[in-house]
């Protein structure tokens, strides 16, 4: 049974929220004074408190309302605390909502508001618990698996990460090509390092490439040597990177625009270890286990013939897809910490602007935003201007008069969206934080819908 913390020096209201709330099966305790209050909220679970802002006699400023309510906001910060003002404290207690009160009634109140109030604190607070319940399991197991291998930094704490935290860790041993797929800016790299990092050959050259950001012309001399003269401007001899990564392992980023030419002798090296420099008859042969990161969609460009479907298949001995972080909204705080200098503070609602933005750059975005927020921030403090984000635009959906979508109308709007979690909060007028609470609290999974 919900139990809620009264305190106020007038026993006539405390009665009064008493008899109400008793109809409704919810248990009140009553203290009359800030002290008393406090002692009773340390020796009892409390689930909600309605505190006045005056206890003596003489006193009318809400001085004293205002001490305790940051006493008991500070000690309990997720705590729902309901002030009980009078008309003259109004301004107070909308600076005590600002600073995290969840309400506040003026005397008289309406019963009606106050107790659909309580009902929705009361939701809200289950729903935090089973939040911070989740949370604290997927702490545990992303500790245990920082504890057994080594995750090269990565800053995560969303089930979404740690499926493929964990499954890089699980392959890394074994000697196969890796396809790591998602989009740009969300951690692929990071995804590759850790496999290098926890494989038998962690100790061997580690060699990086992004095949997206070399000219074609170049891609097969940068892969595989050039001979000096093999054309115009290669005056000496250079080894490739699959000379230099011989022994170890070879990550080839963007692996989705290397050239058909380059294909044909990616596909070789993968099966047999052999390869020409540019300019040069000898074969070459190395021992080199390759990592390749897409954001394409490599089976579409089979399709349009610009991949080859051998290669692919090479390639793909083993896939680990990264999600987006529009879909890993649990990792988005702890990035943003990490992004934010030492000693910066961040405000709520810049917390919500950043939970609530879509990231088509994801971690990579975010870093940036962070940066230029942090430039921008005024005394060590960020607030949600200091960000640059567009506002989140909100397309209305009613389907009750209450516009709360229950189970059936969820899994619906995420199947017209096939799954996709920034259109359906849009369609259903939710946030997407909004929307994967509800999605968590009906055990709707975000994969398989």
């Amino acid at each position: 049974m919900s139990q809620i913390l009264i305190i106020d020096d007038n026993h006539g209201i405390a009665t009064a929220l008493d008899v109400l709330f008793s109809l409704y099966d919810i248990q009140t305790l009553h203290a009359d004074t800030p002290e008393n209050g406090l002692l009773l909220l340390q020796a009892n679970n409390v689930d909600l408190i309605i505190q006045d802002m005056n206890f003596s006699e003489d006193t009318t400023s809400g001085e004293e309302g205002k001490k305790l309510f940051r006493q008991i906001h500070a000690d309990y910060p997720d705590l729902p605390i309901i002030l009980l003002t009078a008309w003259g404290h109004i301004e107070m207690a909308v600076e005590l909502v600002r600073a995290g009160a969840n309400d506040y009634l003026t005397k008289p109140w309406d019963d009606t508001k106050l107790v659909a109030t309580v009902k929705n604190l009361f939701e809200l607070g289950q729903l935090r618990r089973q939040t911070n319940s989740m949370l604290t399991q997927k702490s545990s197991a992303s500790q245990s698996l920082a504890e057994r291998y080594d995750l090269c930094g990565t800053i995560f704490n969303s089930q979404a990460m740690l499926q493929s935290m964990t499954m890089a860790t699980q392959i890394a041993h074994a000697d196969i090509p890796v396809l790591i797929t998602g989009p740009n800016g969300c951690g692929k790299e990071k995804i590759a390092e850790t496999i290098q990092a926890n494989s038998s050959v962690k100790d061997k050259p580690f060699v990086k490439v992004n095949v997206g950001a070399l000219p074609i012309e170049l891609l097969e001399a940068e892969l595989f040597g050039v001979e000096a003269g093999a054309f115009t401007g290669a005056q000496k001899k250079r080894i490739g990177r699959f000379e230099a990564a011989d022994g170890g392992t070879l990550f080839l980023d963007e692996i989705g625009n290397l050239p058909l030419s380059g294909q044909i002798k990616l596909l070789r090296v993968l099966q047999t270890g052999e390869f020409e420099r540019l300019g040069n008859s000898q074969t070459q042969k190395v021992n080199v286990r390759v990592i390749s990161a897409t954001n394409a969609d490599l089976l579409d460009e089979i399709k349009q013939g610009n991949f080859r479907e051998d290669l692919y298949y090479r390639l793909n001995v083993i896939e680990i897809k990264v999600a987006p972080l529009a879909e890993r909204v649990d990792d988005i705080l702890p990035l943003t910490l990490y992004f934010m200098p030492e000693g910066t503070t961040l405000s709520t609602e810049a917390e919500n602007a950043l939970q609530n933005h879509n990231w088509p750059g994801n971690v990579r975005e975010l870093e940036n935003v962070m940066k230029r927020a942090s430039l921008l921030a005024t005394e060590h403090h960020i607030k949600s201007e200091d960000l640059g984000l567009p506002d989140t635009e909100i397309t209305s959906y009613k389907p009750h008069q209450n516009n709360e979508p229950d189970k059936v109308m969820l899994v619906q709007a995420l199947q017209q969206n096939k799954n996709n979690i920034s259109q359906t909060a849009k369609q259903l007028g939710l946030s997407r934080q909004s929307l994967y609470r509800r999605m968590d609290k009906y055990a709707i999974p975000k994969d398989s819908v």
